[in-house]
């Protein structure tokens, strides 16, 4: 009579341990697809000479319109000293970080001796200087152009004049979109 009692317990704790199991291979999967969603775009985090910037621009005119967000665009290249400096500003600050994704869609053109991009830069203004901004409308019509020397206080960009930039075209968002 007693090994009934056992085999069940036993029985119990391989049900358990398979619900456990179970449990975690779903949070898993849910999890791998959660990184998978929040991934940027290729254009969205690096400098590249071999990319196409006018298949790129109309990828992000796509995601902006999908998500009814401002389009950002950096110039810049890995040349540039300061476009590092705005990275790296960007990695130590993730709060920043976020609300740029949150207003803009962000597409990174190169502008190289390699590849200056001249047929998608013949729309815009001249630039000031590396990096500069460009704010396009989720259709791509153009903005406003930043010099992005105005974020730098002290020899650093500033975190509340970036957080300062994103509230105001965070606001101007809202009123494009109704």
């Amino acid at each position: 009579m007693r090994l009934m009692p056992l085999l069940l317990k036993s029985v119990h704790w391989q049900n358990v341990n398979m619900k456990y199991t179970s449990l975690f291979f779903l949070f898993f999967f849910i999890s791998l697809q959660a990184a998978s969603s929040n991934e940027l775009p290729l254009y969205s985090t690096k400098y590249d000479p071999m990319r196409d910037a006018l298949q790129d621009g109309r990828d992000a005119i796509k995601l902006a319109s999908a998500t009814n967000r401002l389009i950002l665009i950096e110039l810049g290249g890995d040349w540039c000293k300061w476009c590092h400096f705005m990275d790296r500003f960007l990695k130590d600050n993730p709060e920043v970080k976020k609300e740029l994704h949150q207003t803009f869609v962000l597409l990174k053109v190169n502008v190289s001796d390699e590849n200056y991009n001249e047929e998608f830069l013949k729309v815009f203004p001249r630039p000031y200087g590396y990096p500069h901004m460009y704010i396009t409308k989720s259709d791509g019509t153009l903005l406003h152009s930043k010099d992005t020397g105005q974020f730098v206080v002290n020899g650093k960009y500033s975190v509340a004049r970036f957080k300062e930039f994103f509230r105001l075209w965070a606001m101007t968002n809202k009123s494009l979109h109704g």
